[in-house]
């Protein structure tokens, strides 16, 4: 295949990905509305064939995308995966029977075109250049903290809903790190496979170790991106798809030697393209999805009154407000 025909193949084989992490996405938003929470909300989302089909999309998308790397350069692939929040957002909306804001779209442009901006001016890394086992360690245990912090403290807002909205958006930045940062151990991982790595650490020991930190992460991204979208769906992914490209460059620059595109005037199109995406998560949460009443809610039925009230006295209306309290029981006639 010539280099036209390869880069042509590799932008259907990024379409493709992104459209199965958008439905990925959706499906699983749609999951989070119908969830209850609590102890038993895992064992019920494994049961549910919805959840399954969830995941083979994300496993679908993540092939897509490691074949279009394959077959067309990063600098390209990279940025053509960002449109996977440009198609959840309006299959989301049309899952939920509404309209796409004009807010949430300048929210979802000014995301996508900082993003862009930002893998544009992150420099790959030399051929072969991975983590070694010692940093593999390293960046793994300083992850697991990391994210049990943004998992647990990530509470804030005191308007109805600014809590839920605040876990999910802490919760879509540990499931983006976790997802950089087992990219970056995919890394070390395929160069061990090639030769053995320094350390002092006989390849299969190495290998199996590596294998058993990927899938942690991978598994552990999916399931905090499940909670985040708890919160709604646009700025959830925006946040996912934002931390993912931003942990892994953060270790390909402290431990890989990377470096950003044209020197100090790229450190500075980094910070003004996290600005410009920052805004528009800003926007995205503020929007009129991430304030929408979860369907699991909005269908939920109203409370049945009594069958026996007091002559002539008409029955209670329903109350459909959650924070409203009960109805009280009516008085029974003699």
């Amino acid at each position: 295949m010539n280099g036209l025909d390869g880069t042509v193949f590799a932008v259907l084989l990024s379409l493709v990905s992104a459209a199965g992490y958008a439905l990925a996405a959706v499906a699983q938003s749609r999951l989070a509305s119908a969830s209850t929470g609590g102890r038993g909300a895992l064992r019920a989302l494994l049961a549910r064939g919805q959840w399954w089909w969830a995941v083979g999309l994300n496993a679908a998308g993540a092939l897509a995308h490691v074949a279009a790397l394959h077959y067309g350069p990063l600098t390209l692939v990279q940025p053509l995966g960002a449109l996977t929040l440009v198609a959840a957002l309006p299959l989301g909306a049309y899952c939920a029977r509404r309209r796409v804001t004009r807010a949430e779209w300048r929210g979802a442009l000014l995301t996508l075109a900082g993003l862009v901006a930002l893998v544009s001016v992150t420099g790959p890394a030399a051929p072969g250049d991975a983590l070694t086992l010692q940093e593999a360690l390293i960046v793994a245990a300083a992850t697991a903290f990391l994210i049990a912090t943004l998992a647990s403290g990530s509470r804030y807002g005191a308007l109805r809903g600014g809590r839920r909205r605040g876990r999910g958006l802490g919760h879509a930045t540990a499931s983006g790190v976790a997802s950089g940062v087992g990219s970056a151990l995919t890394q070390t991982l395929t160069a061990a496979l090639a030769r053995e790595l320094p350390g002092g650490v006989p390849v299969w020991w190495q290998t199996a170790l590596i294998a058993v930190l990927i899938s942690a992460f991978a598994v552990g991204g999916l399931l905090l991106s499940q909670a985040a979208y708890r919160g709604g769906l646009a700025a959830p992914l925006a946040v996912v798809n934002l931390s993912n490209p931003a942990a892994a460059a953060v270790i390909g620059v402290a431990l890989l030697g990377e470096t950003f595109r044209a020197g100090a005037w790229g450190w500075l199109v980094a910070a003004a393209a996290s600005l410009v995406a920052a805004r528009g998560v800003v926007l995205l949460t503020t929007g009129a999805g991430a304030t929408s009443v979860p369907p699991a809610q909005a269908q939920a039925p109203a409370p049945t009154p009594s069958p026996v009230v007091a002559a002539g006295q008409p029955l209670p209306a329903p109350l459909t407000d959650e924070t409203a309290p009960a109805p009280a029981t009516p008085a029974i006639v003699a």
